[in-house]
């Protein structure tokens, strides 16, 4: 049974609050969670959802997108940004099918392996796909333990040693009981305990919040600087990266002089597009998505 303050009331508030959500429900695979978490990260909910049941409509399995293109993939992930996660999921899918059946595996030793899947995937997709007993600390995660247990507004910009160790003291001991602790915890600081304007008046542990009981103190830690999007190489990637998803075939390097009047800042996001394999240049100096075929210039045709 839960023997932390916090576990009886998060879990309550849980039963009632829930949002009712694809990746959550009963008949939910093991592959679905693994690619709504891989989505998930840094992109919100309202984002994900239509792109996510496009997504399973058309690869329900690993095997299914371990056999199509990563260019698709990429091409299909469209505007949800950070499209890295496309080629890792491709990836990952690959690994799945060659190595473990076409099966996701459960332990997070096994998940950790998979190509681009880190600490925190491995640990969410073993705790809500397999109901494993694992600590999963996402920003919202983060934050309702520093306010609740550490006393503090927001946690550190880097997970220490020391805080993943508190977050596991705070698991229950019942691996049932802990996946649903993970899960209630993590929409918890998603509807309530939120990074501006937390709603404590509605919090199913105000009473017994550390940080309320302080006063609610300012955080006075390092920050994160924010991160501007406009003007930047990660603005013209995306602008690349959309003229390559939109495009019938190859796209001549020419064409994309108008996304961005800064031709240093152009050749330089189109380098990175290049060197992560989001992009390839073929033999005539055209661009594709990878794994695209490409198509011969009219002039070679002719």
């Amino acid at each position: 049974m839960p023997s932390s303050p916090l576990h009886a009331p998060v879990l309550d508030w849980y039963e009632t609050h829930a949002r009712e959500l694809p990746w959550r429900a009963p008949d939910a695979s093991p592959w679905a969670v693994l690619v709504s978490e891989v989505m998930l990260q840094q992109t919100p909910v309202a984002r994900v959802l239509p792109v996510y049941l496009a997504w399973l409509e058309r690869w329900p399995t690993p095997a299914a997108l371990a056999a199509d293109s990563p260019g698709n993939a990429v091409r299909m992930w469209g505007r949800l940004g950070y499209p890295r996660r496309a080629l890792r999921l491709h990836a990952a899918a690959g690994a799945v099918t060659a190595h473990h059946g076409g099966q996701v595996p459960s332990s997070y030793a096994d998940l950790l392996a998979l190509p681009g899947v880190g600490s925190y995937t491995a640990a969410a997709v073993a705790s809500f796909a397999f109901g494993g007993r694992h600590a999963v600390l996402d920003t919202n995660v983060r934050r309702v333990l520093a306010r609740s247990v550490a006393g503090a507004e927001h946690p550190a910009p880097h997970l220490s040693t020391a805080e993943r160790a508190s977050a596991d003291s705070v698991v229950p001991d019942d691996a049932a009981a802990a996946a649903r602790w993970a899960v209630a915890v993590m929409e918890l600081g998603a509807l309530v305990c939120t990074a501006r304007d937390p709603r404590c008046g509605d919090c199913p542990v105000a009473d017994r919040c550390s940080w309320r009981a302080a006063g609610r103190p300012r955080y006075d830690g390092p920050r994160r600087r924010p991160q501007g999007f406009a003007g930047t190489d990660r603005q013209v990637r995306g602008l690349i990266m959309a003229a390559l998803r939109e495009s019938g075939g190859p796209v001549p390097v020419a064409s994309l002089e108008p996304l961005c009047s800064d031709a240093d800042q152009r050749e330089r996001a189109l380098a990175g597009l290049i060197e992560d394999g989001l992009a390839v240049q073929q033999p005539d100096g055209r661009l594709t998505l990878p794994g695209s075929a490409a198509v011969p210039p009219a002039a070679a045709r002719g």
